[in-house]
């Protein structure tokens, strides 16, 4: 819940364009970095969708985290699919509730990225698991099978 209102502040007039692109000049000014403007703008844009594509990623590892009951994670397609679903509503509405924020705007892009951010960070809890699984295996496989001096 906390992230949620954290990302529907974040999509607030506070964090407008404008914002964002004052600061990344603060970044690339504290760097010595000159760019020009389309090289600016382009920074700026990918800045914005990174933005959008790591808050759903966490998004939809929190949301997975809540189906577990804080158990140990262990992957489970039916509550990937749910957090996911979740995420996109979520992305709908937040985009729906920014047509009505001046400097705002709802974006069908924004909405895919989003999910596309929240699709990656489950993925990552399943190569985790995968990853967790293959490892299990190997040890067993080294006990089974001791080393030859």
């Amino acid at each position: 819940m906390a992230w949620a209102a954290t990302m529907f502040q974040l999509s607030s007039r506070a964090f407008a364009g404008g914002f964002t692109a004052w600061l990344l000049h603060q970044i690339l000014s504290l760097f010595d970095v000159k760019v020009s403007p389309d090289n600016f703008a382009t920074l700026h844009f990918l800045l914005r969708k990174l933005a959008h594509l790591t808050e759903y990623a966490i998004f939809g590892l929190l949301l997975y985290g809540c189906f577990n009951g804080g158990k140990r994670l262990e992957w489970h397609p039916r509550k990937a699919l749910w957090s996911l679903a979740i995420a996109a509503g979520f992305s709908v509405t937040d985009e729906y509730h920014q047509r009505f924020i001046p400097g705002r705007g709802a974006s069908l892009l924004d909405c895919t990225i989003d999910t596309l951010g929240a699709v990656l960070g489950v993925i990552f809890l399943y190569a985790r698991e995968r990853y967790s699984q293959m490892r299990s295996r190997r040890m067993a496989a080294r006990k089974e099978s001791p080393a030859e001096t």
